[in-house]
């Protein structure tokens, strides 16, 4: 993937930007070859959130959200659930009854942008038209210590969340 860009902030973010940004993540996922309708880095995720352009959809754990964090006003379809990380027979109808149906701008987020990125690969295959993956995740990918948060992610670029 290309390197993160810097983020328009949210009050410049209008229905011109919005549009460039859905835009460049389509590009991103043709250029990398992927089922659904796009990449976003957290900051532009963030802009089209703002702009309210996007739902975002939380496809983490109850657990997840409850002891690492959230974003505030973001909604909850679990991908997977339980310790064991099931996964979740009724995401597809949730997702839709959640975010507006199939054809609503869906943005989705996990820790690390693997798990929504398959979430986004099930969703269009089930007919939603325009569903994005925040690359990097909630918590980003793992340091030399095998430990999240200090290499990219939503917490590591200080945009809102927070913690029951």
């Amino acid at each position: 993937m290309p390197e993160n860009p810097t983020p328009l902030t949210p009050s410049a973010a209008s229905a011109t930007d919005a549009a460039q940004l859905l835009a460049t993540a389509r590009e991103r996922a043709q250029a990398a070859g992927l089922d659904y309708a796009g990449c976003l880095y957290p900051q532009e995720a963030w802009s089209l959130l703002a702009a309210n352009v996007a739902r975002l959809v939380d496809v983490r754990t109850v657990e997840e959200r409850k002891f690492v964090g959230h974003v505030p006003g973001s909604l909850h379809v679990a991908w997977q659930s339980g310790t064991a990380l099931l996964r979740n027979p009724r995401f597809l109808r949730e997702l839709e009854n959640k975010a507006g149906g199939k054809d609503s701008v869906i943005v989705l987020l996990c820790r690390s942008g693997k798990r929504s990125a398959a979430a986004a690969e099930a969703a269009t295959r089930a007919g939603f038209s325009q569903v994005f993956n925040v690359l990097e995740g909630f918590e980003g990918d793992l340091d030399e210590q095998n430990r999240r948060g200090d290499v990219g992610g939503w917490r590591h670029h200080r945009l809102p969340w927070q913690q029951d």
